[in-house]
């Protein structure tokens, strides 16, 4: 593990090979890599970042883990999106953002890629709070989604509302807490939309302190419970960032589980 877990968010990693837009705004575009050798086509991975749905944080972040896929032969496309603290961010623009790019990024892709992306739904690799809206895309427009790994998921709205995370951030997504909005909690909120039809992968460490290990462990029982293709993958020895860090101890967990996905076609 680095001395400093974050320091994956500002490492230099090759730029990306262009940008698609899905809309008309500034942050509704994404990130294009073209897989490294010239192997057969591959389902499109959409990287989707965290930093709790704040403006503060953008797609530069996942860089490092982006450029590791690409290097690795996937096709990848890393999704911006509006956020709190910006026009048109939290409710219910962040989550339409991200409905509507995880819907056109496999055509988008296709058309700037040509030859590389397979056919069908793409795989969804979402952080944190990018975990939570992988998560809702799939929920929400399963046939729309390929598969899902969900690195240390904000899944639980409600508790993630009442334990306060990153001071008031589920708060700002959707104007209130669930006492306030229910009906937004009960569309977005992970917890109550299983099971996810669509094949997940949660994978968690053990020592994040940022989100607690057990909304994973609760979130993957209630959907195996009701039925879900779901799993969890939980490393003692990892905290919140080595899941994005292709330097760290748990990226060969990471890539297993895309290999597993894409394989599941």
């Amino acid at each position: 593990m680095p001395a400093d877990p974050r320091d994956v968010l500002t490492r230099p990693a090759p730029a990306p090979d262009g940008t698609v837009s899905y809309g008309g705004h500034p942050d509704q575009v994404a990130d294009l890599r073209v897989p490294a050798g010239s192997g057969p086509a591959r389902r499109l991975v959409v990287v989707v970042h965290g930093g709790f749905w704040r403006a503060g944080y953008d797609r530069r972040h996942t860089d490092p883990l982006a450029a590791a896929l690409a290097a690795l032969g996937h096709p990848v496309a890393q999704l911006e999106y509006r956020r709190t603290g910006q026009p048109g961010g939290g409710w219910p623009g962040t989550l339409a953002d991200v409905l509507t790019g995880v819907a056109a990024l496999p055509r988008l892709a296709a058309g700037a890629l040509p030859g590389r992306v397979a056919a069908g739904a793409p795989l969804l690799v979402g952080h944190s709070a990018g975990g939570h809206l992988a998560l809702y895309a799939a929920a929400t427009a399963p046939a729309a989604v390929g598969g899902v790994l969900a690195l240390a998921p904000v899944s639980d709205l409600a508790q993630a509302y009442r334990l306060d995370l990153d001071a008031g951030a589920v708060a700002a997504l959707l104007g209130g807490g669930p006492a306030d909005v229910p009906e937004r909690y009960a569309a977005t909120d992970p917890r109550s939309l299983v099971p996810l039809t669509t094949r997940t992968v949660v994978m968690h460490g053990a020592l994040d302190d940022r989100v607690p290990p057990g909304m994973s462990r609760e979130f993957v029982a209630a959907g195996r419970a009701a039925g879900g293709d779901i799993r969890l993958v939980e490393l003692p020895e990892c905290e919140h960032f080595g899941l994005i860090d292709p330097e760290s101890a748990a990226w060969p967990q990471v890539t297993a589980a895309i290999r597993s996905l894409q394989e599941d076609r």
